[in-house]
């Protein structure tokens, strides 16, 4: 038995946390086994991985070795806790997958996608890919005054960089939408919380009946 894995992505103050927790309410009155996680950081190792890439002062942190790193948290964490998750019959809800480095990687640092980040990513999740993906979109700046609205002035390196990067970021998340129709749900972060959880559950009810 294999279970179902769930990816939910988005820009910075797009509204993933309160999704997830939605996600992982439909599942449990449905009684379904399930792992929330997330990238950076779904074990200890990761965590770890997750303090350099993220603590602002390592804002000389080169854009090739950022990508390396988010490469190195997800190949413990595939290996590590999804796969074998998933082995079990077990669903997984993961906040940020591959998607995230290509649209942060790639769009945001501009950096290859063909030639660097997919060969990378492919040898990270031995070839792993999510059976859904749920994709939240907000425009940059609104995305982030939210995240000011909630974390005050302690914002990470990621989100200190400049509205130029998050748009770039954003602009990479539609191209991956439109490019991936058959596996990325697209979301209006916008829309009422209960709306866009409705519309999530409604698209999951297929894998129920599997």
């Amino acid at each position: 038995m294999k279970g179902v894995f769930i990816t939910i992505e988005g820009p910075d103050g797009a509204g993933k946390t309160t999704q997830i927790q939605g996600v992982t309410a439909f599942l449990q009155e449905k009684n379904i086994p399930f792992l929330s996680t997330r990238e950076p950081g779904g074990d200890a190792i990761g965590t770890k991985i997750r303090e350099l890439l993220l603590d602002p002062a390592n804002g000389d942190m080169t854009p090739k070795t950022e990508a390396f790193l988010y490469a190195a948290d997800r190949a413990q964490h595939v290996e590590q806790v999804i796969l074998p998750a998933l082995r079990k019959g077990v669903w997984v809800i993961c906040d940020r997958f591959v998607d995230s480095q290509l649209a942060y990687q790639g769009a945001g640092r501009q950096l290859g996608q063909e030639d660097f980040l997919l060969p990378l990513n492919k040898l990270a999740t031995d070839g792993l890919e999510p059976d859904v993906t749920f994709l939240l979109l907000v425009e940059a700046e609104e995305g982030l005054a939210r995240v000011t609205e909630t974390r005050g002035d302690s914002p990470d390196r990621m989100e200190r960089e400049k509205i130029e990067f998050h748009e770039r970021v954003c602009d990479g998340y539609r191209a991956l939408a439109a490019e991936n129709p058959e596996r990325i749900v697209t979301l209006n972060g916008r829309n009422p919380i209960e709306e866009i959880q409705r519309e999530i559950r409604n698209r999951l009810k297929p894998f129920l009946e599997k």
